[in-house]
């Protein structure tokens, strides 16, 4: 069964269903886009409406209107999918809101879903949330992008190219349907796994290479798809695919013009979203905002902007030289309430929201936990940094083995980070007791890419998988209970206290800018102090570099530098054949464990 498009796994056969290859450059072309960035991989699942198809003789002889009912249907899933929207406004919305704002600047939609909860308690951590301000006020939709990607003049937008009869194919789809965002070059294309057609749904060819996007699944719906797409010049655009609209925020690197590294959307929030810059930020953006003059403070006192502290209910000036190894530098903007006081009226507010530097080097990527309390954020400094995002603080600082950390993921119950590198190798980080669980030896090369396979995940024993330069598909167990406990461990690395160590924002007192006691930063441990996980499945993929690795229900999908996907589907599960077809526990994070470890 082993070929180039075939590998066995110990759950079965995994094999290529479907290839999308990229288009050949021209040899005598000029302006031909070479693929100089990483093909990044971003997915959703969308459910589109089934079709009722009743004759209408019989409509007629029941005396029914069919469609007097199917919107009455409609009307009752909308409302009942109002009474499941938690009642709670995101605290950054509200910073984003004055008195003298317009109805149409609100930010939630009655289409709009909640993220189901996976933790084990009644309600799940909502991130920014603020319990005041609840649904009962009268809410406007929220609004689409302005501009028509197929009419514009724009010359950032070169060419758009999309498959004959698209309003149609949509239209006619039924059931769960998987799409899949991919850039190659200075290209960005749309695709649905598993379609019988093998071109792309839309082609768009920019002025300006794509690097990094992502598509919000709490506003996904068969009528809209939010995507955010990060640019070499700093640029993001705002993009439909199904109505072919777009908007522009940083056009021209207004509010920064450093390469976006990694797009993420904020869980649960239809409008705000996180994009991390080669210059070691990260930025928070409200996409119905426009751009704002913005001039990030710089650290160590090169600019005369004080730099404030972001606490609940307080603000103050630090004059301290900055130490990216324990605390994130915040800029707030000129409208930022925190800066002109919630009580001013009249204040007219733009993007950012707000301004994070990490460190000195760029910020290669971030992901958020599965509860939404925390990001993780990775490095060209070879940091792994924990942040409190709505808090908008450092909470730990890790060290790798050697050289930039390249990649990061969180496990579906948010008990481990996984990170690779420029070392070879693969760090499991545990956030709840502040260590390094194990190392994952298996590449000969950087590691590009690394993602967990929720399926197969029970909360015992993880699954996760990781590409490389060196075109090595390799997947992994883990099981934390079964890794031989190095004897050093003891000796050089005791585990801390979780209730003494971790630094809450909660911990540190109303107004308070003096730094906790517990460090912050803690250095990589040597190879002998670390338990060592071995490949399951090793497969040598004749590719070009490997960059991207997706986990979805049904497939495996795998992308290469120059813009080659492949769709592996999965081997076939019997309903009662394995345990860990869902993780069972709950999603905890290290607050959960506060006061149990003594």
């Amino acid at each position: 069964m082993e070929s180039d498009s075939a590998f066995v796994a110990p759950e079965g056969v995994y094999s290529v269903t479907e290839e999308h290859k990229p288009l050949p450059v021209p040899i005598h072309s000029s302006t031909a886009a070479q693929p100089i960035y990483q093909t990044r991989l971003s997915s959703v699942t969308v459910r589109f409406p089934p079709k009722h198809s009743v004759s209408p003789g019989l409509a007629q002889f029941l005396g029914a209107n069919l469609t007097k009912d199917l919107k009455k249907d409609k009307e009752k899933e909308r409302e009942k999918e109002k009474e499941a929207v938690v009642k709670e406004r995101p605290l950054l919305e509200e910073r984003s809101m004055s008195s003298g704002s317009t109805p149409e600047d609100s930010f939630s939609s009655p289409d709009v879903v909640a993220t189901p909860d996976l933790s084990a308690e009644p309600q799940q951590y909502k991130l920014f949330s603020h319990p005041s301000v609840s649904v009962g006020k009268k809410k406007s939709n929220i609004s689409r992008p302005k501009h028509n990607m197929r009419t514009t003049s724009s010359t950032f937008i070169t060419r758009l190219q999309s498959t004959e009869g698209l309003s149609k194919t949509l239209a006619a789809k039924q059931g769960d349907v998987t799409f899949l965002f991919y850039n190659t070059g200075k290209a960005f294309l749309w695709i649905e796994v598993g379609s019988k057609t093998k071109e792309p749904l839309t082609r768009i060819s920019f002025s300006a290479y794509p690097t990094c996007h992502d598509v919000n699944p709490s506003t996904a719906s068969s009528e809209r798809l939010d995507v955010i797409i990060g640019f070499s010049t700093g640029d993001l655009v705002w993009f439909d695919p199904i109505s072919s609209r777009y908007c522009r925020l940083n056009k021209q690197g207004t509010i920064s013009a450093s390469l976006c590294t990694a797009v993420r959307w904020v869980p649960s929030s239809p409008t705000l979203f996180l994009v991390s810059h080669a210059d070691g930020t990260i930025i928070v953006y409200d996409k119905e905002r426009e751009d704002g003059i913005f001039t990030a403070t710089i650290p160590n006192g090169l600019t005369n902007t004080p730099h404030i502290t972001i606490n609940a209910h307080h603000a103050s000036p630090v004059s301290d030289e900055w130490d990216p190894l324990s605390t994130i530098f915040v800029t707030p903007p000129p409208w930022h309430p925190e800066a002109i006081g919630k009580g001013e009226k009249g204040v007219v507010v733009k993007n950012p929201v707000s301004h994070w530097r990490l460190c000195r080097r760029g910020v290669v990527d971030f992901v958020f936990s599965p509860d939404n309390k925390y990001v993780a954020a990775i490095s060209d400094d070879g940091c792994l940094r924990v942040i409190d995002p709505l808090a908008e603080q450092l909470v730990d600082c890790y060290a790798s083995y050697f050289g930039s950390m390249t990649c990061v993921a969180w496990s579906p119950d948010g008990r481990f980070i996984l990170t690779g590198g420029q070392d070879d190798l693969l760090t499991i980080f545990s956030p709840w007791e502040q260590r390094v669980v194990a190392r994952c030896q298996g590449h000969s090369s950087f590691v590009s890419a690394v993602a967990f396979d929720e399926l197969r995940c029970d909360g015992r024993t993880y699954r996760f998988g990781s590409v490389g330069e060196d075109n090595k598909l390799i997947l992994w167990d883990f099981s934390s209970g079964a890794l031989h406990r190095p004897k050093l461990l003891g000796a050089h690395h005791p585990r801390p206290s979780v209730s003494s160590s971790i630094s809450l924002a909660h911990r540190r007192g109303t107004g308070s800018t003096i730094q906790l006691s517990a460090p912050r930063y803690h250095p990589a441990p040597s190879r002998n102090e670390v338990s060592t996980v071995q490949p399951v499945l090793v497969k040598q993929l004749d590719a070009d570099l490997l960059t991207s690795l997706a986990f979805l229900p049904r497939a495996l999908i795998t992308a290469s530098k120059a813009g080659h996907v492949r769709v592996w589907v999965r081997p076939l599960v019997m309903a009662n054949a394995s345990p860990r077809r869902r993780h069972t526990r709950g999603t905890l994070s290290v607050t959960d464990f506060r006061g149990v470890v003594h």
